[in-house]
């Protein structure tokens, strides 16, 4: 049961083009936005950077970007938002069913992951949410196949997806109809 309903239609004006602007369009608003127009001027203030993490000037490929996020949120067992990310992006960045496994339970060393940049965004992802750090070694080694705007993006996304997934999980966001679920992907 969440703890903050959603706003329901029909919505104010200010909260109906907030909504529009936070979707692609013709897209529903998402649980996770309509709780947090709860707060309206928040929502404003944190929509321009959500745009720059899930837009095209993130020095991340659309890929790298997914990776980051799935493997945050399933860190943070936000079952909600790791949900939502694999049911609009999954398919358009071509996870493969071992490597959405491998994001939610498995590990950057699992054979589905061939591609030295991707290993590295799950093994800085870990660190960061194993010790809030990246130490020297996995720096040096990240440092070798991500370029310094792809090391600070990465770092802030995670922290990001960090925030988003807290959120969600502490509101207990409902989850969105036809997303995955986590006992989707992993055997009990």
């Amino acid at each position: 049961m969440s703890r903050i309903a959603p706003v329901e239609p029909p919505y104010a004006p200010e909260v109906a083009a907030q909504l529009e602007s936070m979707m692609p369009p013709g897209v529903p608003p998402i649980g996770l936005f309509r709780t947090l127009a709860r707060n309206l001027p928040m929502t404003a203030a944190m929509s321009g950077w959500g745009r720059y993490e899930l837009g095209p000037r993130l020095s991340l490929s659309m890929r790298e970007r997914e990776i980051a996020i799935v493997r945050t949120c399933a860190r943070c067992r936000c079952e909600y938002e790791w949900g939502v990310h694999l049911a609009f992006f999954a398919g358009r960045v071509g996870l493969t069913g071992d490597q959405i496994r491998s994001l939610t339970a498995g590990s950057p060393g699992d054979p589905c992951w061939a591609v030295a940049g991707e290993r590295a965004v799950i093994r800085v992802v870990d660190a960061l949410c194993d010790t809030g750090d990246v130490g020297d070694q996995l720096w040096t080694a990240a440092r070798e196949v991500l370029a310094e705007p792809q090391l600070l993006d990465l770092l802030l996304l995670c922290g990001w997806y960090h925030a988003v997934s807290f959120t969600a999980r502490a509101v207990r966001v409902a989850l969105e109809p036809g997303a995955p679920r986590f006992a989707d992907v992993v055997a009990p």
